[in-house]
């Protein structure tokens, strides 16, 4: 089997994204990319991507740098896939990686590799007519449970009245993130309150600060504190990504988990966030940190480190279900992350939408991905 095609196709959604601080939810992307790799068995793999979409076709759709053996640095993508078998997705990553390493190593470049990888592992499970967390090494779980990921209200009432309906739709955990949060460190706390209360003492509360909020470490070790008698399960997104010492002065000043790497790339990413910023719980987005192929290996160091993994998740049905599969993959897994977008990208990518029952997730057992690509959904949106 021999890889023929690799395609970047660039979606636009109806309007553009737009928080405004009385959002009940966000609209999801307005642009996003989907990756879509043929081979010339027939079977086709799939990913999406949240990135500039137009960017990375550029690192995709880019001609070949050099004839000469040996020597690919400058190279798109696809010309350093075409012809080559699908099912060897580790030396296929590499090649990927070397061979744009003048221009990528991190952002725009490595997410087009991990969408590409993503869609590799898609066709490995068509192929061998399994589902990915087969391929990975085993299934410890048929199910997950799944909290909703939702902005942070502008008002105590606001915030109670979202609880009560997110319980109602069978959540049992929430994630407030963004919105108003950072504006007013005391309303902060009233909201995250407001939260607590609705929730009740069974049901879990996560928060993420956004990181676009610009604090010293103490200042976030404040915030953390704050926040503490409310029991969130992890803080999240406290400092700038890079911030990997001020990570561990945070990590070390609190007993709240502490959440991050949504941004994060490359097993040699990850392994800062264990070893220098201390974070207790890791967040790899399959689409920018490397793939299923460096995902795995998250996997495996957080296991050793004693950390948890929990994926970021939060572009459309396709990126749940990759993350379900590499949750299903960890011995010890806490939640999977659902996105409340309503958006069209969000929601109508796959022809069987993911449904939630008792509040846990199904991991899809079918081969590959295990959900179906609606063609003319992105034929729909497609603009490139």
């Amino acid at each position: 089997m021999k890889i023929t095609n690799v395609e970047l196709l660039v979606l636009k959604s109806e309007g553009l994204y737009n928080n405004p601080e009385g959002a009940e939810e966000p609209l999801g992307p307005a642009y996003m990319g989907i990756v879509r790799v043929s081979t010339d068995a027939g079977i086709v793999g799939y990913s999406d991507m949240e990135t500039c979409a137009s960017v990375a076709k550029a690192c995709v759709d880019a001609p070949k740098w050099s004839q000469e053996p040996g020597m690919e640095c400058f190279d798109g993508l696809a010309t350093l896939l075409i012809g080559e078998n699908p099912l060897e997705v580790e030396r296929l990553w590499y090649r990927m990686y070397r061979g744009s390493i003048y221009y990528g190593r991190r952002g725009v470049a490595i997410q087009a590799i991990s969408a590409i990888d993503i869609a590799l592992w898609d066709i490995c499970g068509k192929f061998y007519r399994q589902p990915i967390h087969i391929l990975l090494g085993g299934r410890w779980r048929d199910k997950v449970r799944a909290y909703a990921s939702t902005l942070f209200r502008p008002t105590p009432t606001a915030m109670k009245e979202a609880v009560t309906g997110y319980l109602d739709e069978g959540f049992t955990a929430v994630k407030f993130g963004w919105g108003v949060f950072g504006k007013d460190r005391h309303r902060d706390v009233t909201l995250v309150a407001a939260a607590r209360e609705a929730l009740g003492p069974k049901n879990d509360l996560l928060v993420d600060t956004g990181w676009f909020v610009e604090r010293t470490p103490k200042e976030a070790i404040q915030v953390v504190r704050s926040l503490a008698p409310y029991e969130p399960f992890l803080v999240e997104e406290l400092l700038h990504p890079e911030d990997y010492d001020g990570y561990r002065q945070v990590s070390e000043a609190v007993d709240t988990r502490i959440a991050c790497g949504e941004q994060e790339a490359t097993e040699w990413g990850f392994a800062q966030l264990i070893e220098r910023g201390g974070i207790d719980v890791l967040q790899p987005d399959l689409t920018r940190c490397g793939g299923f192929t460096v995902g795995r290996k998250i996997v495996h160091m957080a296991e050793r480190a004693n950390r948890l993994v929990i994926p970021h998740s939060w572009s459309s049905d396709l990126l749940t279900a990759a993350s379900l599969h590499l949750t299903a993959f960890q011995r010890r897994a806490e939640f999977v992350e659902f996105s409340t977008s309503y958006g069209p990208l969000s929601r109508e990518l796959v022809k069987e939408p993911l449904r939630m029952k008792d509040g846990y997730l199904p991991v899809p057992d079918g081969p590959g991905l295990g959900v179906e690509v609606d063609d003319a959904v992105i034929e729909r949106y497609r603009i490139a």
